[in-house]
């Protein structure tokens, strides 16, 4: 962990006028900062953090971060030279750096997954991988820290005091081996910056989060971050070459210099998916390495699992892993909390599933790799979060339309937005309405679903996963897809 104290240049600042103060905490919250700290006055998509200099100058801060704005700022308050100021035109990047620094210690072999869908399946794979393979490992993501050390995390990639805090925890409790989630806002925030990777992973590319990024290009630009800012010169791109980004990727990868391992059916991948066989508990894969053929069971259900799988096996074999190591460990992953997870079984044999798709891409690729493993109808429940990306809202029930066989919609976390208003644009996208059904309150919606499944049907709740709260206004209402489907399975067969 950090030291108690540490000058400013130790963090790798340097202030105007070449003071050096010592200092004894850092901090992005104005109202926590204490003596001694230095403060990120960052640029914010609301207020500058310049805005808040005399409230932390009052706490007796001993340094502020900012930019030139930021420095702008100070100086029309008067402020610049009541504490020594950092001015850089990446504040974001050196105060990253500058959290490395303070907490010091980061697991020795770590890797870092970017992608619209399937970050969290992959990073969860690597960590089983290494944890079979009798390594300390940890997933560090969606659904907080897990393995070897746990703890929760509010936001998938999180600010970079708690960041590297946790990195530093992590290595201290001894966890060797890291997989991280790397999303487009923490990329862009420049929150990764100095984390030690050995290799970088691509899943996919499809619509999400434009109400941040705005476009499209915009997106994809944060997201290559990853590639082009943070893997190092020797570090590994391993990129799912099925998706029409893919070839993008590698080859942007590759004109950095980088060592690029491709993961996919094409003809060419280092990693090549040879077939697939869907069974009822799961899937049995026939791939190649670099030419040599395996065949393996996986206990999966979805077809784009068994990308999830390889893509991790290559991030883990590119963190220096044996192939032949990183390959038996396949048939004892398990699934990812929320990801294509059973549910609950009804007494005349329909399953339920439930998973975290909530982009029009994810719902169509998870129903669609339910369907060859369902005999009879696949019903779908679905729904949009509210104060998020809109034009997403109809093309969501467009995808469920094309793949299941009866659709509810329901809601999600509306948060600040009118659920009903939500409802109605996501029922937009559908061409036929007799085969939607509109339920507001999501356990009547899921007690419905359970209700309709008649022998050799299939229900997959969407939008949530691995969620417990549903978000309604300034709330969070406990709500658990994966128990209230239970409970509701329960109910309808007698088991209460």
């Amino acid at each position: 962990m950090s030291a108690s104290h540490k000058s400013l240049n130790d963090l790798g600042l340097t202030a105007l006028g070449g003071v050096n103060p010592e200092i004894s905490g850092i901090s992005l919250d104005s109202r926590r900062v204490r003596r001694g700290d230095v403060f990120g006055a960052l640029p914010g998509t609301v207020f500058h953090g310049a805005e808040f200099a005399q409230q932390v100058i009052d706490a007796g801060a001993a340094a502020i971060v900012t930019d030139k704005e930021g420095l702008n700022i100070l100086r029309r308050d008067g402020l610049d030279s009541q504490i020594a100021v950092c001015v850089t035109e990446d504040p974001h990047s050196a105060f990253s750096g500058a959290c490395a620094l303070w907490f010091g210690a980061q697991p020795k072999s770590m890797v870092a997954v970017t992608g619209t869908n399937g970050k969290t399946s992959v990073a969860s794979f690597c960590r089983q991988i290494w944890t079979l393979m009798g390594k300390k490992a940890v997933n560090i993501g969606t659904t907080g820290v897990e393995g070897a050390w746990t703890t929760a995390l509010r936001h998938t990639t999180p600010d970079p005091i708690t960041l590297y805090r946790v990195l530093a925890e992590a290595s201290d409790a001894g966890v060797t081996h890291a997989a991280m989630e790397a999303s487009s806002h923490g990329l862009d925030q420049k929150r990764l910056e100095a984390v030690s990777i050995k290799a970088a992973g691509f899943t996919n590319f499809t619509q999400d989060h434009l109400d941040y990024h705005e476009t499209f290009e915009a997106y994809f630009e944060a997201k290559m971050g990853l590639f082009d800012r943070l893997l190092p010169d020797d570090g590994w791109a391993v990129v799912n070459m099925d998706d029409p980004k893919g070839p993008e990727v590698a080859k942007r990868a590759r004109l950095r210099g980088r060592n690029v391992m491709t993961v996919g059916k094409a003809e060419g991948c280092d990693l090549r998916l040879i077939a697939q066989r869907f069974v009822a508990s799961g899937q049995v894969l026939r791939f190649e390495w670099l030419g040599e053929a395996y065949q393996r069971n996986l206990s999966l259900i979805g077809g784009f699992q068994a990308e999830n799988v390889l893509l991790a096996c290559g991030l883990v074999i590119a963190a220096g892993a044996a192939p032949e190591d990183v390959f038996a460990t396949l048939q004892e992953l398990e699934t990812v909390r929320g990801r294509m997870e059973c549910a609950a079984e009804r007494a005349n044999g329909a399953i339920v599933y439930v998973d975290y798709a909530h982009t029009p891409d994810a719902i169509e690729t998870a129903l669609s790799a339910f369907r060859p493993h369902v005999m009879g109808r696949l019903i779908a429940v679905i729904g949009a979060g509210g104060d998020r990306d809109t034009t997403k809202r109809p093309l969501m029930a467009a995808a469920a339309e094309r793949c299941a066989d009866f659709v509810i919609v329901t809601d999600d976390n509306p948060r600040s937005e009118d659920p009903e208003t939500i409802r109605k644009m996501v029922l937009a996208g559908a061409k036929d309405k007799r085969l939607f059904l509109e339920i507001a309150d999501r356990a009547e919606a899921i007690l419905r679903a359970v209700d309709m499944l008649q022998e050799g049907d299939a229900l997959l709740i969407t939008g949530k996963g691995h969620e417990t709260g549903q978000i309604v206004g300034d709330d969070v209402l406990p709500f658990d897809d994966v128990e209230q489907a239970s409970l509701c399975v329960a109910a309808l067969d007698g088991h209460l």
